[in-house]
């Protein structure tokens, strides 16, 4: 039924206006943002057509025989339009796995999108990968996610520090300098998990660059001094959280508090999802109590990043 077809630069305009088009992406699988990290991983990409039509992509990549979709994204499932339907997506992963097998490959990790992302339903995948893959659930991250139109009351800390935030003076500036908020960054993750962001300033400047629309910085602001931002990816309906960071100061004066008052009352208060994205440690086997309750003090609720393997 599919003719399954390896992604190569020369199907970048078809790959794009199939992401454009589908109920279930965001702007991580358009080239421009899959390709800059290209040296890191070893693409795998696929198209499903049956006859001329291009039916069904899946951003993928290879790490010696186990075949990845995509641990260089936050998820990478596949990706669907309006027409696919589940009989579809039943004989597509049956075909998916003859293919690789072929190929050599003996193992699947699959990282699926999490529904918030989806414009309409788009779990056929997952009812595929368990009744034709045997897959199992290989790690599960706990994501934090607000429905913005339930306006659940902030807990009383966040509520304080808004006040002492106001008080202070401290101002919010959108699409700001994202050169003067990385060293706050870094500084904070090194600090809280001897870690650096994944993107480098440079990194995230390009991206910026490709995706101007998509990629917004707001920082926080003492007397012209940065003590906390967010970048924020906007993904259609839902407004993510990518990094945050604050100062010490920051943290004591409410910079985040400031941030999100901001964005989920005036800014984007249009979206219907914010995600905080997940607060797991160790591939989910450790939850950071203290991340996890930040956010759901801004009424956050839990959603599931899943990650599932099977055998081939």
């Amino acid at each position: 039924m599919f003719t399954i077809v390896r992604y190569t630069p020369a199907h970048h305009d078809v790959w794009n206006h199939y992401v454009e088009k589908s109920r279930n992406a965001t702007f991580l699988f358009y080239r421009e943002y899959m390709d800059y990290h290209s040296d890191r991983f070893f693409d795998h990409s696929l198209l499903f057509y049956i006859g001329n039509h291009l039916h069904s992509v899946l951003p993928a990549h290879e790490v010696g025989d186990i075949f990845c979709s995509h641990r260089g994204l936050t998820y990478g499932g596949l990706l669907m339009d309006e027409d696919v339907t589940t009989a579809d997506v039943l004989v597509l992963f049956e075909e998916l796995n003859t293919y690789l097998r072929q190929s050599g490959f003996k193992k699947v990790l699959y990282r699926a999108i999490p529904w918030v992302y989806h414009r309409l339903p788009s779990e056929e995948d997952l009812y595929a990968i368990f009744w034709k893959c045997g897959a199992r659930l290989q790690q599960r991250m706990s994501g934090t996610v607000i429905f913005l139109d339930a306006n659940l009351r902030w807990r009383k800390d966040h509520r304080r520090r808004l006040k002492q935030a106001q008080v202070a003076g401290v101002r919010v500036e959108r699409d700001a300098n994202l050169a003067e908020f990385w060293p706050v960054l870094n500084d904070n993750l090194q600090k809280k998990f001897q870690a650096q962001s994944v993107h480098t300033l440079q990194e995230i400047e390009l991206l910026k660059s490709r995706f101007p629309d998509k990629i917004i910085q707001y920082n926080a602001y003492l007397d012209d001094k940065v003590i906390g931002g967010i970048t924020f990816y906007v993904m259609g309906h839902v407004l993510h959280g990518q990094y945050s960071g604050t100062t010490d100061e920051g943290k004591r004066l409410g910079a985040m508090e400031a941030i999100y008052d901001q964005v989920m009352y005036r800014d984007y208060r249009h979206m219907r999802y914010l995600d905080f994205g997940t607060s797991n440690e160790q591939g989910g086997l450790i939850l950071n109590e203290g991340l996890i309750a930040h956010k759901e003090g801004y009424g956050g609720r839990t959603v599931m990043y899943d990650t599932y393997e099977w055998i081939l």
